[in-house]
């Protein structure tokens, strides 16, 4: 990779880590903290330790990550610290010019839906983008590799905790409608992540895998790799077919299969990414 490459490839990294700071700002400003609704992680913290301090919330996203920053870039590294760094930066400025700026909305149905809508979009595309809005995923991480439980596991561990904490401080109903904009944001971060459109990966087992195959590419446009298999039981060699389809090819592909084969044996299974090898669909004429 060239070094002008490299540098565009820094500049439009940077800019959607940007992008996703401000979009998480006017969701946090325009939405969640008027209506007294949080969201989880250090920025739920930082929230309630504003509204109880009257200090700028922006200063308090900065310090209270700047321990686990420092966790992070003994554990994970510079280059997740410093866009870390960049989002977090980003965040405490944008919070701190819309501040004064009027909310849209006093429904607080509304407010979480939305709120969480935007915030969920915009932290998002900072992880999309190798950053971080939260200190706590860089516990979530460490400790995954010493103990049973799984990052996604830690991190809502921490989070009912927070959330619970808003609890005693806004009140039992804001708790609940914070819980709402939490799961809301969680949703948006996958779909901002892994798109839209859900990808499968499809492992068919078939006598008549070759013919399989062919109607698969005729119809669907799909590649198809065949992989050497032997059945365990019978010792026999069997070419096992692996493709990726999208999430509304998958009913065509058991169709295709039932008519050449109905006894063949098929797995489907989520994909959380795709690299590499024809993905996008050919037009068939």
């Amino acid at each position: 990779m060239t070094k002008k490459n490299t540098s565009l490839n820094y500049f439009f990294k940077f800019l959607f880590l940007f992008i996703g700071s401000t979009l998480a700002a006017i969701g946090l400003e325009f939405f969640l903290i008027p209506n007294n609704i949080i969201d989880g992680g250090i920025v739920g913290i930082s929230i309630m330790v504003s509204y109880l301090s009257n200090y700028p919330l922006g200063m308090f996203i900065v310090v209270l990550n700047i321990p686990f920053l420092i966790l992070g870039y003994n554990h994970i590294g510079k280059t997740f610290v410093i866009s870390t760094l960049f989002s977090l930066c980003s965040l405490s400025v944008w919070v701190s010019i819309l501040h004064p700026l009027p909310q849209l909305t006093e429904d607080l149905l509304l407010a979480a839906v939305f709120g969480g809508i935007i915030l969920g979009i915009g932290v998002g595309l900072i992880i999309r983008y190798g950053g971080s809005l939260d200190g706590t995923e860089i516990v979530a991480i460490i400790l995954d590799k010493r103990t049973g439980f799984s990052v996604g596991e830690i991190v809502m561990f921490f989070n009912l905790f927070i959330l619970t904490s808003a609890g005693l401080v806004f009140g039992w109903d804001k708790a609940m409608y914070s819980l709402i904009a939490y799961f809301i944001a969680f949703k948006m971060i996958d779909i901002t992540i892994e798109g839209l459109e859900e990808t499968k990966a499809a492992m068919v087992i078939s006598e008549k895998s070759e013919l399989i195959a062919e109607k698969v590419m005729a119809r669907l446009g799909r590649g198809v790799t065949f992989l050497n298999g032997k059945g365990g039981y019978s010792g026999e060699d069997r070419a096992v077919l692996y493709l990726v389809v999208t999430r509304l090819e998958v009913s065509k592909l058991k169709n295709i299969i039932d008519e050449i084969d109905e006894n063949a044996f098929v797995t489907i299974s989520e994909v959380h990414e795709v690299m590499g090898g024809r993905i996008k669909k050919r037009a068939i004429h």
